[in-house]
């Protein structure tokens, strides 16, 4: 096991080269022969004393020549809040530096840099000041009944009992003894303030780590009790390729209620959210089943399902919310975890997601070159376009209507209007979203079905008059959007001039 070396100086030289010399005490005389003095006296010197060290461990580094240093074995805490023993953490590796964990907590998921300040704070430990010795009344420093007791021992065996009482109403100190020894110290705050803290308060607030690389969510579910349906995002791998992305950037597309794409800056959060996630406060360690149950996580008001490339998938069970202090509060913890952490409303967005919050109302997002084949029909009219590759770019060159053949209703087309008539296509945005609703009787405006050859999906929206402002998006046979009715119209006027010469209209009102 590698050994820190801190370079503790001994106990004489430490005081010689705090103590700044001898007190001394100036007598000055003014001019005149005034009767009167004034005197100088400098502040009591302090008396910095080594509390806690480990006399058996003797010698020198033979690279920094600095003084061997002791390691600590185990680190027994005795306050107020609780009672638990810090211990080395078990590492495969010798060379590594020492960490430490509480003995019986080793699976709970703690801040081991905090944990780890009960040994590194008391190993070398100096007072401030000597503050009395033989001390007569230990009650007015909080050290006749003293709140926390601190038991430190050393791998040699050498140990001690650390007494901490109250703060000293000067400075930024506390009022300390050593077992054994008759004198009361003062010990900065900073160096003890750890050892008030109970179990809980070494809990790592974070419940699942952030990974350096994130793994690509391949699915998202969440499931509550308040929906009829689970709300399901699915990564769309042949969409993360940029060079045939459409009209959105992201890479995952919504499968449930109702396929979508996303709104990539309101849906990231939601997919990888959990990564990071960080609670408010830590309810119970090593809960119980009964504990569980309590919190209602059970039977949980809501699961949040993350299945992961690398194999990893999470599971994360919220409550319903409880008031508190003008806000809204609700239990957490990850499946099979032992510890229930508290969440904020900001923090368990998956409690009042709905699927309008993270879909894009872009629902023409196919890349153009993509495309192997478009239908437009309007009424009896019907135009169909036939989409082919003829050429490949150079290696820094993207695809353009040179590289096409197109053919509308069976006789060749000029590509780049066929590339302006879907620039207009691809600008439709539903205006509300229309789950649900009633698909209007009749026949309906128009109907576009087209092919992506890339995805492999085949897309066919139908556009019904619903007012004489608005009209219904039905997708695949399911009501999706209402759209303004004056986008249809357009369609259908540019639908008209395709064989002509006419500029395709690119606004509507």
């Amino acid at each position: 096991m590698k050994k820190s070396v801190k370079g503790i100086i001994g106990l004489s030289v430490l005081l010689a080269a705090l103590g700044g010399g001898a007190a001394a005490l100036l007598l000055t005389e003014p001019e005149g022969g005034d009767d009167s003095s004034s005197s100088l006296v400098s502040e009591p010197e302090k008396q910095v004393k080594l509390l806690i060290h480990d006399d058996k461990v003797t010698g020198t580094d033979p690279e920094t020549g600095a003084d061997l240093e002791g390691v600590i074995k185990s680190v027994a805490v005795k306050n107020s809040k609780d009672e638990y023993t810090v211990v080395q953490k078990a590492s495969e590796n010798a060379d590594e530096d020492i960490r430490y964990t509480i003995d019986g907590f080793q699976e709970v998921p703690l801040n081991t840099l905090v944990v780890g300040t009960l040994a590194n704070n008391a190993n070398g430990l100096t007072s401030e000041d000597v503050v009395e010795e033989n001390p007569a009344d230990l009650e007015k420093f909080g050290l006749a009944k003293p709140e926390i007791t601190v038991d430190i021992t050393y791998e040699t065996g050498t140990a001690y009992r650390m007494f901490i009482g109250s703060k000293a109403p000067v400075g930024d100190a506390t009022y300390v003894m050593i077992d054994g020894v008759d004198a009361v110290y003062t010990v900065r705050n900073s160096a003890l303030a750890n050892y008030s803290n109970g179990v809980i308060d070494f809990v790592d607030s974070t419940i699942l780590a952030a990974p350096e690389v994130y793994p690509v969510v391949e699915k998202l579910t969440v499931s509550r009790k308040d929906t009829e349906q689970d709300l399901v995002i699915e990564y769309d791998a042949p969409k993360d390729d940029n060079a045939n992305r459409g009209g959105t950037s992201s890479s995952h597309i919504m499968t449930n209620p109702t396929f979508a794409y996303l709104t990539v800056e309101k849906a990231t959060d939601i997919i990888t959210g959990m990564f990071g996630l960080v609670s408010d406060d830590v309810y119970i360690v090593k809960c119980t089943e009964s504990d569980i149950a309590e919190a209602g996580l059970k039977e949980p008001f809501c699961t949040v399902t993350m299945e992961c490339d690398d194999g990893n998938d999470y599971k994360l069970l919220l409550s319903e919310y409880f008031d508190v202090d003008g806000g809204k509060n609700c239990y957490a913890m990850l499946e099979g975890g032992s510890v229930i952490y508290i969440l904020d409303e900001e923090s368990s967005k998956w409690l009042t997601v709905q699927p309008v919050d993270v879909a894009s109302r872009i629902f023409i997002a196919s890349y153009v070159w993509n495309i192997t084949d478009l239908t437009l029909k309007c009424g009896d009219e019907s135009c169909d376009f036939d989409i082919e590759q003829i050429s490949t770019p150079g290696e820094d060159e993207k695809l353009t209507a040179t590289n096409f053949s197109v053919e509308l209703n069976g006789e060749k087309f000029d590509s780049e209007r066929y590339r302006q008539f879907y620039s207009f296509l691809i600008k439709a945005n539903g205006e509300s979203f229309a789950l649900g609703e009633e698909i209007p009787a009749g026949e309906p405006m128009a109907v576009l079905e087209y092919t992506d050859g890339y995805l492999e999906k085949t897309m066919k929206f139908e556009f019904y008059e619903v007012s004489a402002l608005q009209a219904l998006v039905v997708a695949d046979g399911e009501s999706k959007f209402n759209i303004s009715k004056s986008y249809v119209e357009t369609m259908i006027e540019n639908a008209e001039n395709l064989k002509s010469d006419t500029e395709f209209k690119t606004t509507w009102k």
